[in-house]
Order: C-alpha cells, then sequence, then structure tokens
C-alpha cells in the first residue's frame, strides 16, 4: 500500500472526521493512525491489478461449461482439441487428456492460456469466458 494522504498534528476534530469522510469512506483508502497524524493508504496501480489477476485466476467453470462455450464459439469439443494437438511437440498430450476430465477448470491454469492461444483466443478473451461462461462467438450455431 501507498500513502494517498496525510494529516498531521495538529488538527481538529471536525478536520479529522473530514479526512476520514473522503479518503475512507467515498475513496475506501485504509486510514491509519501514526504518531504524527493520519495516513490515508492505497493500492497502487500495479498491487491492484495483482489483485485483480489472483482474483480472475480463482474462477472456475465446469468442465461441461467450457466444453459447451468452445462448442457454440468453435464447432469443436475435447474430443476435437485433441486432435488439433496430437502431433504438436509442445504439447503433452496425456497430460492435456488428464486435464480435460477435470471436473472444474480454473483461469490461472497454464493449459487455459495454451490452448486458449492454440484456438485463437487472447488472454482477455479467456478472461471474458470465465467471467460471464461464453466466449465470443466465432461461428453461427
Amino acid at each position: 500500500m501507498e500513502i494517498k494522504a496525510i494529516l498531521n498534528k495538529p488538527y481538529t476534530e471536525n478536520e479529522r472526521l473530514n479526512f476520514i469522510v473522503e479518503n475512507n469512506h467515498k475513496l475506501g483508502y485504509t486510514i491509519k493512525e501514526i504518531e504524527d497524524g493520519l495516513q490515508a493508504l492505497g493500492f497502487t496501480e500495479e498491487e491492484l491489478q495483482a489483485q485483480e489477476r489472483e482474483h480472475l485466476n480463482m474462477l472456475s467453470l465446469t468442465a461441461a461449461d467450457v466444453e459447451r462455450a468452445i462448442y457454440k464459439a468453435k464447432g469443436i469439443d475435447f474430443e476435437d482439441i485433441l486432435e488439433l494437438v496430437k502431433d504438436n511437440p509442445d504439447i503433452d498430450v496425456k497430460a492435456l487428456k488428464i486435464e480435460l476430465k477435470a471436473n472444474n477448470f480454473f483461469r490461472g491454469n497454464p493449459w487455459i492460456n495454451q490452448i486458449g492461444a492454440i484456438l485463437g483466443y487472447s488472454s482477455e478473451d479467456l478472461d471474458y469466458l470465465f467471467k460471464n461462461g461464453e466466449l465470443k462467438n466465432d461461428r453461427m450455431v
């Protein structure tokens, strides 16, 4: 967290309350009392982005939800994906087959990005999938 605002002593009770209202109630900063006054602490942009990434990585969908979304958007299922990658030396097909049997898929699983890229999806597209349960359609079903 970084210091966003400081209220140095001496201050009136009214100044203290205004500082808290402005910085905590309105802006969401944490107020910390220090020897010399009050500090409003907030997250840096990088910290907020890291928190958002951590949140996204914990999102999950069932295997059926993921397969349904891929089928709806691309017209292929997990078997078709295995067929697409069977000759790719960069993919452990047996390990992928095991991953595809999982009950739940987490956004943070590295396989999600790898297979998403093979299917032409960006990281943002995959975030959208896990937030909304669907991919942007590439075809009409």
